[in-house]
């Protein structure tokens, strides 16, 4: 026999605590909207309340029904001292109202675990989130629809506010357009009235100006025409001027070019000819230098040879020449 406990402090923990064993969780076939059911304790003919709470279906009327279910389903505590003195009879009750406690949850529970209640109830349940998503979508698709309709309507309040305002700032001033215009046109009729006949005296004389302004014209016309004539004739000889300029400057450069060039080569060859000539003028002093050390050594040698013979011991060495000076 399973032993179960609960508490039975406050409603809401013998509500959410349940002791008999509980229907899967998901499995429980939601009451159809607007359908009463009996309590589940036994004894109680009171009806659900229509709706859910705390996410899942009731089974109790009230809190009061689901505490008094639990701990009739409560065993009790054993005995103290285990002295058996206690009645036999007392505990002979109490074992068979445990036993139809625990005999209603196993009839329960095998009720709730039957193929075919937990194949409805998962299809129900599955039919049910299927239908809260499809809601959750619809209703977000909703609210993204009015929430864009909102936005655009008040875009074009707006806009309707501000045409409306720009419409009666223009209303008014074309008010006062209006009346200055009346004002002015009034005006104007009567300088109208006035200037009609000095209007005609003036046509008549701006007629007779605008035959000799025109015959003044058609001279202006053709001088006009002789000196478009004649800048045609300038053009075209500054045009040709400017490709016998173009021709010549080519040609100038190209002379630069020959003269640059021949420039250059007569530069090179007087540069070569100057080392050719410096070459000629070291070799020639070399040889020279080389000359002038022989005369040396020739005239070393002599002077030695000359000393020797000075310094020979003879008759003839205390000889003095009569035509060396004293």
């Amino acid at each position: 026999m399973t032993t179960t406990t609960t508490t039975t402090t406050t409603p809401d923990t013998a509500a959410t605590a349940r002791t008999d064993p509980p229907v899967p969780a998901g499995l429980s076939q939601p009451a159809p909207a607007g359908a009463a059911q009996a309590c589940k304790r036994p004894g109680c003919n009171g009806l659900i309340p229509p709706g859910t709470g705390r996410g899942r279906s009731r089974v109790f009327c009230s809190d009061d029904c689901a505490r008094r279910y639990h701990n009739d389903a409560r065993l009790p505590a054993p005995a103290g001292g285990g002295s058996g003195e206690a009645d036999p009879l007392a505990a002979l009750e109490q074992l068979l109202r445990q036993a139809g406690a625990c005999a209603r949850a196993a009839r329960e529970q095998a009720a709730a675990l039957e193929p075919a209640r937990v194949r409805a109830d998962l299809a129900s349940a599955e039919a049910g989130r299927r239908r809260a998503e499809a809601a959750a979508v619809t209703a977000a698709a909703r609210q993204a629809e009015a929430e864009a309709e909102t936005r655009a309507l008040a875009e074009a309040l707006a806009a309707a506010r501000d045409d409306t305002t720009a419409a009666q700032a223009a209303a008014r001033d074309a008010g006062e357009t209006a009346a200055r215009l009346a004002a002015g046109l009034d005006q104007l009729r009567r300088d109208t009235a006035v200037k009609i006949t000095a209007a005609d005296q003036t046509a008549r004389e701006q007629a007779a100006a605008a035959r000799a302004h025109a015959a003044r014209c058609e001279r202006e016309r053709d001088d006009a025409a002789a000196v478009a004539r004649d800048a045609a004739a300038e053009t075209a000889r500054a045009r040709q001027a400017e490709a016998d300029a173009r021709a010549e400057t080519g040609r100038l450069r190209d002379d630069a070019a020959r003269e640059r060039d021949a420039l250059s080569a007569s530069h090179a060859a007087q540069i070569q000819a100057r080392q050719a000539l410096t070459d000629a003028e070291r070799g020639r002093a070399e040889r020279a230098e080389a000359q002038l050390e022989t005369e040396r050594a020739d005239r070393r040698q002599l002077t030695s040879h000359l000393t020797a013979s000075t310094q020979l011991p003879g008759p003839a060495a205390g000889k003095r020449n009569p035509h060396a000076g004293a």
